[in-house]
């Protein structure tokens, strides 16, 4: 694996190019360049800043579940949740599989478990006063 990349790939076989990387565009390591990884990151938590969609993904990060748990888990009207679900699954943010006839939706990798526990810390820091840390 060639340094700047992810071994995971981004958006399939893709590489990821990391601020570090100084490959010019003709190399094939890696796609995008910075500003194009900035615009899919905004996408991401612009999609992270609903108080629905944060507390479906948070659910998902524990584990797989139906759209009956999920609307248990967040409080929301099922038919928010069934909303919020198809535009997480349409970004590519949850995966679904069929279980009988319920569906069962899954987070698509855990960098997005991690970015939610990081932000719910955030939180946890600015609510109960913590001081920083790295």
């Amino acid at each position: 694996m060639s340094t700047g990349t992810h071994p995971s790939g981004a958006r399939g076989a893709q590489a990821e190019r990391y601020p570090g990387d100084r490959s010019g565009p003709g190399d094939r390591s890696g796609p995008g360049d910075l500003d194009d990884r900035v615009e899919v990151a905004a996408s991401v938590l612009a999609l992270l800043a609903d108080r629905t969609r944060l507390s479906l993904v948070e659910r998902l990060g524990r584990g797989e579940a139906d759209v009956t748990t999920l609307t248990e888990a967040c409080g929301a009207a099922r038919p928010s949740v069934s909303q919020h679900l198809a535009k997480l699954r349409l970004a590519g943010l949850v995966t679904t599989r069929k279980d009988g006839r319920r569906v069962v939706y899954a987070l698509g990798h855990g960098h997005l478990r991690r970015l939610v526990d990081e932000a719910l810390n955030v939180a946890d820091h600015q609510l109960r006063s913590l001081p920083p840390h790295d």
